[in-house]
């Protein structure tokens, strides 16, 4: 029936263009370093290791478009999930909310386009985000890890070749560790020196170590972007049958490999500039 409804065609013209787009990039960076190599560039490094030969793994050019796919593709669920939190949490604290939304709009003034150069001004949007990232971990256990050989942890023993999963949602929210960790608070973060890229043990939302999400800056900076036009452009509420009380929005989860909300967020967006 695949078949019949056209749906097998369909997956075969997309995978035909997604390989056809990842040709182009390869070639583009191929291109580009002979000019000039970049360490910070990932496309760049996969290159560079398949002219070494250094590295265990599949580097020929359907490896390095399938590693390049794998990125693309566990950052784009990770990501939505990601902006739903903030903006519940937002409707939920009008506040916090309003804060974040006169930041935004002071920073890009009347321009109508928000730029890099903008992103990088929004120091309390960052706030919000690491706040989203600390209650809603998107991967709350992250990824499973294996212990090369037997070690001991906190008095425990765990022998080698050991599947451990790290708790990380316990972890960023354990009253030890945080003050109030179960209420939404950005102002946390702000002049403090924690962040997300894996030195801060209390507040891994992405991992740390070599196994760091590698999708890690795209993913920040696509949901800075995508947050920071729905905050300028839009003013937010909630339907009217539902109360606009600060605490009234359902907050539950759905457990599974990425921690998502149970009940989609329902709200009226009003356009802010005529």
């Amino acid at each position: 029936m695949d078949v019949v409804t056209g749906l097998v065609a369909r997956m075969k013209r997309t995978a035909q263009n997604l390989d056809t787009l990842l040709d182009q990039v390869i070639e583009k960076h191929i291109a580009a370093r002979h000019e000039k190599f970049r360490e910070d560039v990932f496309v760049d490094l996969l290159l560079q290791g398949r002219e070494e030969q250094k590295l265990d793994i599949d580097l020929s050019r359907d490896g390095i478009k399938a590693i390049i796919l794998d990125v693309l593709i566990a950052g784009i669920e990770t990501t939505a999930t990601t902006i739903e939190w903030g903006m519940a949490e937002l409707l939920k604290n009008r506040m916090v909310m309003k804060k974040a939304q006169d930041e935004v709009r002071r920073v890009v003034g009347n321009n109508r386009k928000i730029i890099e150069e903008d992103i990088k001004q929004m120091d309390y949007l960052m706030c919000v985000i690491k706040e989203t990232l600390r209650l809603h971990p998107v991967v709350p256990t992250l990824l499973p890890r294996q212990s090369y050989a037997s070690t001991n942890v906190g008095g425990f023993e765990i022998p080698s070749r050991t599947w451990l999963l790290i708790n990380v949602w316990a972890i960023q929210r354990d009253p030890e560790l945080w003050t109030q960790p179960e209420e939404f608070i950005p102002e946390r973060f702000m002049g403090k020196s924690i962040d997300f890229k894996g030195q801060d043990f209390e507040f891994i939302p992405f991992g740390c170590g070599r196994r760091i999400c590698l999708g890690m800056s795209l993913g920040v900076a696509t949901v800075e972007y995508a947050m920071a036009n729905l905050l300028y452009w839009f003013d937010w509420e909630l339907p009217r049958n539902i109360a606009s009380k600060d605490g009234e929005i359902d907050m539950i989860e759905e457990y599974g490999l990425s921690l998502r909300k149970k009940t989609a967020v329902h709200v009226v967006p009003t356009l802010h500039f005529p």
